[in-house]
C-alpha cells in the first residue's frame, strides 16, 4: 500500500473511528471488516458500499421469508454502511450524491416495513423543502417529540439508534436534515447561509401542528448543538434543549476534513466567507437567552471542543433547570459512551417533556 493510500485510510479511520461507526448503527462485524479491508488498501467508500449491499440483500431475503424483524435490522445496518460510505467525500461529488441517494432509497424501504412508525417528512422552507424522518413510538399518542440532528457530517438516519431509545420511552423523534445537510443540501440546494433558527423552527412547527406528537424538544450534536441552542433561544415553543459537543463560536479548525465539510455546507470553499458565516451563527449569551431546561454534554477527550467553547451556552441559560454532564474520557459527541449517553439524555427528555 502506498504512503498516500495509507495516509488517506488513517484519516478516514480517525474521522470515523470504530466507536462512531457503532454509535450510528453499523454492525460490529461490518465495522471490523471496513477497518481491516481499508487498512489492506481497499477504498473506504467501495468497501462500505459493498457491506451495505450485502445487508440490503439479507434484508430483502428476510422480508421475502416473512422474517420482519430481521429485515428491519439488516436494512438499518445497511443505512449505517451507506452513511459512512458517502462520508468518504466532503464535497458533493457525483459519487457522494449517488451513495446518498442509495441511503435515501434504503430509508424509504425501511419506512414501508415500519407499519407507519417511520415516515419521510418534507417541510417547506424558502424555495425548497427541509427533509427529515419521523420515528414514532408504538403508542398512537407520543408523549413528546425530540428534534434530533447532527453537524457537518452525521445526518438524518445516523441517529436512528437514538430514535429507537426515545421510542422505548414513549417519545417520537424527528431526524432532521437541516440547511447544509443531507438531501436538504444535495437535492434541495439549501445551505447554511440562511436563517438557521427559522429553518429549525419550521421543524418545530411541524411537531406542534400534529397533536399526536406532544411537546417539542431539541437535541443538536456537534456543530448542530449550536443550532439547537440558537433555536431554543429564539423559539419559546421548545420545551427542552440538549447541546452535545457543540461549539458556541465555531471557527475554521486546523483539520482538512472540518474545513472541507464547512465549505460544502455553505456552498463555497472561500475561507473568509466561511469564517464570516460562522461568526454570524455564533451563540452570544448577551443576546441569546434559553428559557427552557438545558442539558449540555461534553467529552474531556474531545479534540474539537474545549470547556470554554460550550460555556456560553450555560451563560445563556435563564432556566433554573440547567445540567452540565462531562465524561472525562469522552470522545467528540461521546461516541465511546454512546449507550450511557443516549439513555441519560432520553431519560432527561422524558422527564421534561412527559413530566415523569
Amino acid at each position: 500500500m502506498s504512503d498516500t493510500i495509507a495516509s488517506a485510510t488513517l484519516a478516514f479511520q480517525r474521522a470515523m473511528p470504530m466507536t462512531r461507526l457503532l454509535d450510528c448503527g453499523m454492525e460490529f462485524s461490518d465495522a471490523q471488516t471496513l477497518f481491516r479491508r481499508t487498512s489492506a488498501g481497499e477504498d473506504w467508500d467501495q468497501v462500505a458500499e459493498a457491506l451495505a449491499q450485502a445487508q440490503l440483500s439479507r434484508a430483502a431475503q428476510a422480508a421475502n421469508a416473512g422474517c420482519h424483524v430481521t429485515a428491519v435490522e439488516a436494512q438499518s445496518a445497511a443505512l449505517a454502511d451507506l452513511l459512512f460510505a458517502q462520508m468518504a467525500f466532503n464535497h458533493d461529488t457525483p459519487r457522494k450524491r449517488a451513495l446518498y441517494d442509495q441511503l435515501v432509497m434504503a430509508a424509504r424501504q425501511l419506512c414501508k416495513w415500519s407499519e407507519g412508525r417511520m415516515t419521510r417528512v418534507e417541510v417547506p422552507f424558502g424555495p425548497g423543502h427541509l427533509v427529515g424522518w419521523l420515528v414514532r413510538p408504538h403508542e398512537a399518542q407520543a408523549r413528546g417529540t425530540v428534534l434530533v440532528f447532527g453537524g457537518q457530517s452525521g445526518w438524518g438516519t445516523a441517529y436512528l439508534p437514538i430514535a429507537r431509545a426515545l421510542a422505548r420511552r414513549g417519545l417520537a423523534t424527528l431526524l432532521a436534515e437541516g440547511p447544509g445537510q443531507g438531501e436538504t443540501r444535495m437535492r434541495q440546494g439549501i445551505f447554511v447561509d440562511v436563517d438557521m433558527e427559522a429553518a429549525y423552527s419550521q421543524f418545530i412547527s411541524f411537531i406542534v401542528n400534529d397533536t399526536s406528537l406532544g411537546a417539542p424538544g431539541i437535541w443538536g450534536n456537534s456543530v448542530g448543538g449550536l443550532w439547537s441552542a440558537r433555536t431554543a433561544a429564539a423559539d419559546p415553543r421548545v420545551r427542552a434543549c440538549c447541546v452535545n459537543g457543540g461549539l458556541a463560536s465555531p471557527t475554521l479548525l486546523p483539520f482538512r476534513t472540518f474545513a472541507e465539510q464547512a465549505g460544502a455546507m455553505l456552498g463555497t470553499d472561500d475561507e473568509a466567507a466561511i469564517g464570516q458565516n460562522f461568526q454570524r451563527m455564533s451563540f452570544r449569551p448577551e443576546r441569546d437567552r434559553i428559557a427552557c431546561p438545558l442539558l449540555v454534554l461534553h467529552g474531556g477527550a474531545d479534540p474539537l471542543v474545549k470547556p470554554e467553547d460550550l460555556q456560553p451556552f450555560l451563560d445563556g441559560a435563564d432556566s433554573s433547570d440547567v445540567t452540565l454532564r462531562v465524561w472525562d474520557d469522552g470522545e467528540h459527541t461521546l461516541y465511546n459512551h454512546a449507550a450511557e449517553r443516549t439513555a441519560f439524555v432520553a431519560d432527561w427528555f422524558a422527564q421534561r417533556l412527559c413530566g415523569d
